[in-house]
């Protein structure tokens, strides 16, 4: 290893006695303003669409939590659907090991059979 430098250090005085110019070695710059591009900078394609739609305050592709609702007939558990019935399973205690799976319908608020938890269907549209 030492003997590479000396060796470069010998050759780079030799060419500055010969009169001849030694260039600055290339900096490689990764981003825009010269340095590691930030997320925004490196997104593509559906990363950099949903990365847009969170800063405006959109929710496309339901990567956020979502909102807590109390489960009551005024304020039922809200389930995003693309056709107009969904299979939804309820946890109806926290430590319960077994799910409740039934049939959620389009229309009026309907509730768990075990617990009485009310859900509600909502359509909704795909981003895409």
């Amino acid at each position: 290893m030492a003997a590479r430098l000396l060796l470069r250090l010998c050759a780079l005085r030799a060419l500055a006695q010969r009169g001849l110019s030694v260039g600055k070695p290339l900096q490689r710059a990764m981003a825009s303003t010269g340095g590691i591009p930030t997320d925004e900078e490196q997104a593509t394609g559906l990363e950099r669409r949903t990365m847009q739609a969170l800063k405006q305050g959109k929710d496309p592709y339901s990567i956020l939590k979502p909102k807590q609702y109390t489960g009551t007939k005024a304020d039922p558990h809200i389930v995003p659907s693309i056709g107009n019935k969904r299979l939804v399973g309820c946890l109806c205690e926290e430590d319960n090991t077994a799910i409740v799976w039934f049939w959620l319908h389009e229309g009026d608020p309907q509730r768990c059979p075990s617990c009485g938890s009310h859900y509600k269907l909502v359509h909704h549209e795909l981003p895409h």
